[in-house]
């Protein structure tokens, strides 16, 4: 029987837990609970304790689940509303990457920062977990045999080890320039991995970087910075630009040239006296200016002098995305001369430096990159 491993506060969600392992077992799958609970003893908990409480009990928990992983565990679900369902993510995170993960939880938070390095379902409950009702039971049947869905999974994914794998960063704005990229590359035989620059992807790929998953990296938007430096929704990732430092490194500031903020009505007056357009609905693109060009610049620079593996860097000086260039929203070529100036000065001289008279999307550019990630991998 395939099993899993329920992670519950079972002194206040006991009943819904019980529910749930129940169902699993109705539909062949064994589970079994670990225990997330505070052992306050009946004290309410608040402020420093609570933190400390909690910070306990998902060390517990995750040592129990890391053992249950590395035995014969299928899949970790957790459950839990604002308490246990932070704490459940807490250990959930500490699993492996891909490992199969499901948090059924009430979503009193935005869990966009929480999952960005982690590979982790999310199920609504839209009713609250506080016993058990029409509602609930729906959710938690559909939760039942998502996880068996997940415990029999017989798809063999085969040897990865022999499949060459490059890292590389994207936004919408920068596909123009990505999506030749990757099918020059499969042409070559190598596989990408790309991966979303957009305040949050970014944390992923590092992740994965740190773990030896990519042979090379070509990080092409390093779009992050604006967000970091700027203005702009991030998670925190420190080493969002030097991860897997020994790896050949190409980079090429892609979306460089906007700061990537929320819906126009929201914006600022400030931004909104720059030049700016609608990326959709949800997002709003702003120009950078000369001063925070110069500034992230700066900071990328930083970032890659540390590196130990070989790097070079291209510059497009004919334009970093989709709306910099001839007749596009923010065009500025001398936004593009201050990003070169300032790399020029102050990267390292053991980084190649290369401007070419193209833009971004130019197929001269695609060239470029497999010439220098040849030379670099030799």
């Amino acid at each position: 029987m395939a099993k899993v491993i329920v992670l519950a506060t079972l002194a206040t969600k006991a009943e819904e837990t019980t529910y749930l392992i129940t169902r699993l077992s109705e539909i062949g799958v064994a589970a079994r609970a670990i225990d997330i609970s505070l052992h306050s003893g009946g004290r309410i908990l608040d402020g420093d304790a609570k933190v400390a409480a909690m910070k306990e009990a998902a060390a517990r928990a995750t040592i129990d689940a890391v053992e249950a992983v590395a035995g014969d565990a299928e899949l970790v679900v957790g459950i839990g509303g604002g308490t246990g369902g932070e704490i459940a993510l807490r250990v959930l995170r500490a699993l492996p990457i891909t490992y199969p993960k499901m948090l059924v939880t009430t979503l009193p938070f935005d869990p966009r920062a929480t999952l960005a390095d982690s590979s982790i379902f999310l199920i609504p409950t839209l009713a609250d977990i506080a016993g058990l009702n029409a509602i609930l039971r729906r959710v938690l049947d559909n939760a039942a045999l998502m996880a068996a869905g997940l415990c029999r999974n017989d798809l063999s994914g085969g040897d990865d080890s022999a499949v060459p794998s490059v890292g590389i960063t994207a936004l919408g704005a920068t596909d123009g320039a990505v999506a030749p990229l990757v099918s020059a590359l499969a042409r070559r035989g190598q596989e990408s991995s790309v991966f979303h620059s957009n305040g949050y992807g970014g944390a992923a790929f590092a992740r994965f970087a740190k773990e030896n998953a990519f042979d090379a990296i070509i990080d092409l938007t390093p779009h992050e910075l604006t967000r970091i430096h700027v203005d702009g929704a991030h998670v925190d990732m420190p080493d969002r630009f030097s991860a897997g430092g020994d790896r050949p490194r190409i980079v090429l500031p892609g979306a460089l040239n906007f700061i990537g903020l929320g819906e126009k009505s929201l914006l600022a007056k400030h931004y909104l006296e720059r030049p700016h357009y609608a990326h959709s609905g949800f997002f709003t693109h702003v120009k950078m200016s000369d001063t925070e060009m110069a500034h992230v610049a700066t900071k990328l620079a930083e970032s890659l002098n540390t590196l130990k593996g070989p790097c070079a860097v291209i510059i497009p000086m004919g334009g970093f995305s989709h709306h910099d260039r001839p007749g596009g929203a923010i065009e500025d070529p001398a936004l593009r001369a201050v990003c070169r100036d300032t790399l020029r000065e102050k990267l390292s001289p053991k980084i190649q430096l290369n401007t070419v008279d193209a833009h971004l999307f130019d197929p001269q550019i695609t060239k470029d990159i497999l010439v220098t990630l040849d030379a670099l991998s030799a």
